[in-house]
């Protein structure tokens, strides 16, 4: 297989095709073999797999997961790089092209489309990305919210936000992204990438990922939307006490101070202190005044 993951390849089909890579949709393409080699390693992908790349590119992870996975689906919104990727991965069969925003795919039914198991049941999947910058955390967002049954993320994002998903509270980098991701998976440090392995070059480093997702809703009858919402409250303004941050969910001060005691908080605690289980008991505390509000 000839490899686009190097620097002389991928100057040569940028200009034969005549592309611009896009600033705006973050498109950095991956130009080692080796980084490309250990993303794919670290995913795990044997020929029982399905795999989903989100941004493909020029294809260069496309091709090494190709040859790991039984099949990859590969989304794609860019046009001109589609076209590009159809000749590259000309005669590899076990890969299909979709165009489509990644943001508005129900990955559940993309992946419905290709394969079913035995008895109608749709299979879990890998979702593996160099996800572009632009657009990582609401695609994060989107991937998560939705409950897709996917097993497993292997992600290369920008090193600040791969810093944010795996911090832990009273971490300056602690925010609602990091209690996002921690509620619905595990996430593990893999390694990090120097902008020197990207053409062009980002000004930054990034970082690559492993998101286990739990099957299951991780605190029994809990009230997701509430959660979510206390949450994203209660970080919306950090430097406040959480009595006072979480005054936009209108409710009267004394409720509030009665919720957060009820939840063993103290109230001039700050929401980058909580962890999820006290976020949860917050949620919990709130939820008979909220329904009466």
């Amino acid at each position: 297989m000839n490899s686009v993951a190097t620097p002389g390849k991928t100057r040569s089909i940028v200009r034969r095709k005549g592309l611009q890579p896009r600033k705006t949709r973050g498109q950095n393409f991956l130009v080692d073999a080796n980084i490309v080699r250990n993303i794919v390693r670290a995913s795990g992908l044997g020929p029982a797999d399905m795999v989903v790349e989100i941004g493909p590119g020029l294809g260069a992870l496309t091709q090494e997961l190709a040859e790991r996975a039984g099949m990859v689906i590969a989304v794609e919104i860019d046009r001109e790089l589609l076209s590009s990727l159809k000749e590259t991965l000309a005669g590899i069969t076990n890969v299909k092209l979709v165009e489509a925003d990644a943001l508005k795919v129900n990955f559940d039914s993309l992946v419905a489309r290709y394969a079913t198991e035995d008895g109608g049941r749709l299979p879990t999947y890998k979702v593996v990305a160099n996800l572009p910058y632009y657009i990582t955390t609401p695609l994060l967002m989107h991937l998560l919210l939705n409950r897709f049954n996917i097993s497993e993320m292997i992600l290369m994002v920008q090193a600040e936000v791969g810093y944010r998903m795996l911090a832990a509270p009273g971490n300056k980098e602690y925010g609602a992204l990091s209690v996002v991701v921690q509620y619905f998976s595990q996430p593990t440090r893999l390694f990090k990438v120097p902008p020197t392995v990207f053409y062009p070059r980002p000004r930054v480093d990034s970082l690559v990922v492993k998101l286990t997702l739990r099957p299951y809703q991780q605190i029994k009858d809990l009230d997701e939307d509430l959660f979510f919402l206390v949450v994203r409250t209660a970080f919306n303004q950090r430097r406040k006490t959480l009595l006072n941050a979480l005054a936009k969910l209108d409710l009267p001060k004394e409720i509030l101070a009665q919720a957060l005691q009820g939840a063993g908080i103290d109230p001039r605690w700050r929401g980058e202190t909580l962890n999820i289980a006290q976020f949860a008991a917050l949620t919990t505390a709130l939820q008979r005044y909220w329904e009466r509000r």
